[in-house]
């Protein structure tokens, strides 16, 4: 349990410093010191820092996956799905800045990261909107020539580009939940039959 809970302290305290410096100007021995441990603790649970902010996003991508889904099954109808995970992907940003500003800014400047992350954990994101529009469709609500996987990134591409606006804006300009009716809209409207 030791060893789990030290895991935690370091992502968590990489996620406040990649956030605060950038990650090119973080140091993992920053980590270390915001996680109050020594810095060589760091490396007997990652190799080097962008390990550190892999883990990250696949920790907290875990997560998120898993709060969605759990939510999604507590509805039926598709379109009503596809609102609340739009929902659910703008309230993450708006109530873990930090992690937000990670993820959609620092993890892109990881050179490794963007080129050698194989990407199972995205992919099950993407998946879950994918399967949202194909119950649509089986249900006759969503149109049929709609490729689920094209419209899945459609989808994640207009959140992803929204993320970004809100978490870089240097003030709150709009409510995240008239956002998410907005948006969720546009694709309700060009997905339905």
């Amino acid at each position: 349990m030791r060893g789990e809970q030290k895991y935690r302290m370091i992502l968590e305290a990489a996620k406040l410093v990649f956030s605060r410096e950038g990650f090119y100007n973080s140091k993992v021995s920053e980590i270390a010191r915001e996680a109050h441990v020594a810095d060589g603790t760091i490396y007997l649970y990652f190799k080097n820092k962008d390990d550190i902010l892999i883990s990250l996003f696949e920790d907290e991508l875990t997560r998120i996956i898993n709060t969605v889904k759990a939510e999604l099954e507590t509805i039926d109808d598709p379109r009503e799905k596809l609102v609340m995970f739009c929902d659910n992907h703008l309230t993450m940003v708006e109530s873990d800045r930090y992690l937000a500003e990670v993820i959609q800014v620092e993890l892109r400047q990881s050179n490794k990261f963007m080129r050698e992350y194989k990407n199972k954990h995205f992919l099950a994101y993407l998946n879950i909107i994918a399967d949202i529009v194909q119950q649509g469709q089986e249900k006759g609500i969503f149109k049929k020539d709609i490729k689920p996987d094209i419209a899945a990134r459609a989808v994640f591409g207009s959140l992803d580009e929204l993320s970004t606006f809100l978490v870089t804006g240097k003030r709150k300009r709009y409510d995240v939940h008239d956002v998410v009716k907005m948006v969720g809209n546009f694709f309700l409207q060009g997905f339905a039959v």
